[in-house]
């Protein structure tokens, strides 16, 4: 019996690179906090060049914990 063959790009979300403002935006920070969050681990960066850096809001959505009001249960 044969296992299906997954396409790789069905098996993962595509990533939605966005620039260090746009990801700032999306969590209502400061840049300066986006790079910070860079330089602690907390987010992964992914150098374009020597100059641009981005970050995947897929990653920032998975690093996401629900809290209080029964979150935990």
């Amino acid at each position: 019996m044969s296992v299906p063959r997954t396409d790789r790009a069905e098996a993962q979300p595509r990533r939605r690179y966005a620039t260090q403002a746009e990801a700032a935006e999306y969590l209502g920070v400061t840049t300066r906090t986006i790079r910070q969050m860079i330089a602690d681990g907390r987010l992964i960066g992914y150098r374009l060049n020597p100059r641009f850096i981005r970050v995947d809001l897929n990653e920032i959505d998975a690093a996401m914990t629900p809290t209080g009001g029964g979150a935990a249960r």
